[in-house]
């Protein structure tokens, strides 16, 4: 019998996982999924679910419904992926992590199918969650998409309400090259009959939307076109909103613990999809959506999203790390005040390194590094591509000597910027 850290090693050596390998552990098919799902006896059939999917956001907008739904009474699952510090991050009921006794009871009682059916990391980590969801009989559960979606292994679920945040660059090589390509796969999450809310309107991606929800005769809600969210200015670690329901006020003066400007574009997805929950007979309040927001991060331990690390000088960690996701930290920073930028920042080998580097502020001393997993790029392949785009700093091997080197020489009105990659960020949160 497993301990509970035999438990997680038998979990990450025996199976392939995505975000340590890259390309290498994604499966193509739901084949596995579906063998699992019948060995378990579909879990996920016994609890109501809200899929989300998406590009960037997808994260915040989980985190932020399950808040919600907990604020208003229900007992709700949450899955994300991946995690930053503790692998349990990723399955949640009423924000209380899966406990250390469930998985390691999970991986001693079900070995021999893992060691059969071989699933990756991410497909026996779907199976975990909807077990244990089933198993502690939820009212409702908030799933994550992983990667893309039509072959996602969340995507067994029937959900009330499918929500697809935006669509950007990232997995081209396994989701395709092109924003319309991308939100195919996205769209694979659409379901006969469920409504739909898309968070952006994107020229590229609309007619993919549009065109999948009448195939399936879903309704269709672009957020966008209904709600809005004005950002008002930080205060103590919050930003202080007011949110528009088709250009009436819907709620004002709500405390934000997110304090990312991209965090707008979230928050009316997520009230697009509080609208179709409404509809399909939950009870939600103002009050629900209101204390939900304030308190995502009591209720749902979210991480990694322009969290403020420590103060004088200010450092600062956030978890963008495609170009769409870039754009928004870069404008961010943008609206930061500071005598000087310090950027720690690793990336992915297969992210569009290029692309990012070019859309980083030039003003800034950089500190090259990478986080430890195998997919990360080579500190200095990395430098040498920031070199090529006017960014200069030096090379560090971890990120521990990175941030330490930064401290080091930055004073006290300076900004310390931690990111580029999820994994980057997990070494410092």
């Amino acid at each position: 019998m497993k301990n509970y850290d035999e438990a997680i090693d038998f979990l990450y050596d025996q199976l392939p996982v995505f975000q340590r390998s890259g390309v290498v552990a994604y499966k193509n098919n739901l084949d596995n999924t579906l063998e699992l799902d019948d060995y378990f006896a579909h879990p996920h059939r016994h609890f109501k679910s809200i899929h989300v999917a998406g590009t960037n956001g997808k994260g915040s907008v989980s985190h932020i419904l399950s808040s919600i739904l907990q604020e208003a009474g229900y007992k709700t699952g949450l899955y994300t992926s991946p995690h930053l510090r503790d692998f349990r991050e990723r399955i949640r009921v009423n924000g209380c992590m899966i406990s250390k006794v469930e998985v390691t009871n999970f991986v001693n009682c079900h070995e021999v199918i893992i060691r059969e059916v071989e699933p990756s990391f991410f497909e026996m980590t779907v199976a975990m969650a909807f077990d244990f969801f089933s198993r502690s009989e939820i009212d409702v559960a908030v799933v994550e998409v992983g990667l893309g979606g039509r072959l996602d292994s969340t995507n067994i679920i029937n959900p009330l309400v499918s929500v697809i945040t935006n669509i950007g660059f990232d997995h081209t090589a396994l989701l395709g090259n092109t924003l319309t390509a991308i939100a195919g796969e996205k769209a694979g999450i659409i379901k006969p009959a469920v409504p739909v809310v898309v968070g952006r309107r994107q020229k590229e991606t609309e007619p993919v939307f549009i065109g999948k929800a009448i195939q399936n005769d879903s309704s269709i809600v672009f957020a966008a076109d209904h709600f809005s969210v004005a950002m008002g200015s930080l205060n103590d670690g919050f930003r202080v909103i007011d949110i528009y329901h088709d250009n009436n006020l819907f709620l004002s003066g709500v405390r934000l613990p997110l304090a990312g400007i991209y965090q707008s574009e979230n928050v009316a997805c997520v009230m697009a999809a509080v609208m179709e929950l409404r509809a399909a007979g939950f009870v939600v309040s103002k009050t629900h959506i209101k204390k939900g927001l304030e308190n995502v991060i009591v209720n749902t331990g979210l991480m990694g999203r322009w969290q403020v690390l420590e103060h004088h000088p200010q450092v600062v960690c956030d978890t963008g790390h495609n170009e769409d996701g870039i754009r928004q930290v870069v404008a961010q920073l943008k609206e930061c005040t500071y005598e000087q930028l310090h950027v720690v920042i690793g990336m992915a080998g297969d992210k569009e390194v290029d692309e990012v580097m070019a859309l980083m502020p030039k003003d800034a001393v950089y500190y090259f590094t990478r986080a430890d997993i195998p997919r990360s790029m080579p500190a200095d392949k990395l430098m040498q591509i920031g070199h090529r785009h006017g960014l200069r700093g030096d090379m560090f091997h971890s990120v521990k000597e990175a941030v330490a080197a930064a401290k080091k020489n930055a004073s006290v009105n300076d900004l310390i910027f931690i990111g580029g990659s999820n994994f980057v960020v997990a070494e410092v949160v």
